[in-house]
């Protein structure tokens, strides 16, 4: 089916049903109960979900198939942002052109990016792409202000040209649309105490997640993925069977710069403001947790990484002191406070605490990563059913 394999159809039609039922499995708890703080069905965070998985995605072909490890990806986040908002107020507030520009603009970035970046390997191509990005986020914060905003960003206003939109009518603003559908527009459905929102923007961004999911397995299977590989496994035993490793590695970082591109793209598209906090190196750091958290080198394992921390970075950073109080006031009072003052820490402010120890504990238990985790699930469960049968006096002919 679309030139995959049986199982990686499975795969993709998994995600497919992920992306598809999300506002139904982000939303267990019904609306004013005590655990509906648990809830992540809503627009903004399905659509951070989606965008950031499709930056994961991308910065697995790079890391996960060749092992370059890079600390720059956010600047090609930014500058596909900076692409996407400047076609909007140039040309047109449909999202399409702006979400093409984006691609195409970041990939020619990262193809100068990758050129000089990757004559070095190992710790010196991280800081080399380190730098790079510090030094698009300082020309974004301060150097080419007229172009970016500079620390107050960029969106769209009423005086645009947008050459290909018709004139607003008075007190409209400029909406991001696909052809007229608002990214913004949303159905609720309420049933019983539960309430679920589906999100123009969401599915779109879904739609082009399971796009770029679909290619990334096609290329994680194809030739072009084995010489990844093979770059990854010994680079310089490659070099000496005469093939030249490097084209292949630039082509590596060119489509996962692409990859970040189209994820800042999105960002405009869902939300029309740009801001060179894109660019930090925070952020170059952040899709590495997910990667790595999720499974480096596994097709699924990004997407399930950018899915925790984003949801840990909106969900788990909101409890707060009177929330816990509400959840604790069953108790007696000093018992209460005791529980209080050891959950404090790890909430709210305190959430990057909890995602540094889990990602510790990722990291020393399951080097896999959460993909690791399931599949070691799995084979309990596996072993459970073959000692069942076993004890059942069922067994299958040796293969």
């Amino acid at each position: 089916m679309f030139g995959l394999t049986k199982r990686d159809t499975k795969l993709l039609i998994i995600v497919a049903i992920l992306a598809i039922f999300a506002p139904f499995i982000l939303n267990p708890f019904p609306e004013g109960s005590a655990m509906a703080q648990f809830n992540g069905g809503y627009p903004d965070l399905m659509q951070r979900l989606v965008i950031f998985g499709i930056f994961a995605i991308g910065f697995n072909i790079l890391f996960g198939l060749t092992g370059y490890l890079s600390f720059g990806h956010a600047a090609f986040l930014g500058v596909g942002s900076y692409a996407a908002i400047w076609m909007m107020k140039l040309l047109t507030m449909n999202v399409i052109p702006a979400i093409m520009i984006s691609v195409i603009v970041a990939g020619l970035f990262s193809l100068l990016v990758g050129w000089i970046s990757l004559r070095r390997s190992g710790i010196y191509f991280s800081i080399l792409t380190l730098a790079f990005a510090q030094m698009s986020y300082s020309l974004a914060y301060s150097v080419l202000t007229p172009i970016t905003g500079g620390e107050t960003g960029l969106q769209p206003k009423v005086d645009d040209p947008r050459i290909l939109d018709g004139a607003l009518e008075a007190g409209q603003s400029p909406r991001a649309n696909l052809f007229g559908l608002e990214m913004g527009s949303s159905y609720e459905l309420n049933l019983g105490s539960w309430v679920f929102t589906f999100n123009a923007g969401y599915y779109i961004a879904a739609v082009v997640m399971l796009l770029a999911f679909y290619l990334s397995i096609r290329i994680f299977r194809s030739p072009f993925g084995m010489m990844l590989r093979a770059v990854k496994s010994n680079q310089q035993r490659l070099n000496y069977t005469g093939l030249n490793s490097k084209p292949y590695t630039l082509a590596a970082f060119v489509i996962s710069g692409m990859y970040a591109g189209l994820a800042g793209g999105l960002l405009v598209a869902m939300d029309t403001q740009v801001g060179a906090e894109r660019m930090f190196w925070t952020a170059s750091g952040e899709v590495v947790l997910m990667t790595i958290l999720g499974g480096a080198g596994t097709l699924i394992g990004p997407v399930l990484g950018a899915g925790f921390i984003k949801y840990m970075e909106n969900i788990i950073s909101k409890i707060n002191k009177s929330i816990l109080e509400q959840w604790f006031a069953f108790m007696p009072d000093g018992m209460e406070d005791f529980f209080i003052t050891i959950v404090y820490p790890f909430i709210g402010k305190g959430w990057h605490l909890t995602l540094g120890l889990m990602f510790m504990m990722v990291v020393i238990f399951l080097p896999g990563g959460l993909v690791q985790g399931g599949q070691k699930i799995a084979g309990l469960f596996r072993g459970k059913k073959a000692s069942d049968d076993a004890a059942d006096g069922k067994t299958t002919p040796a293969e």
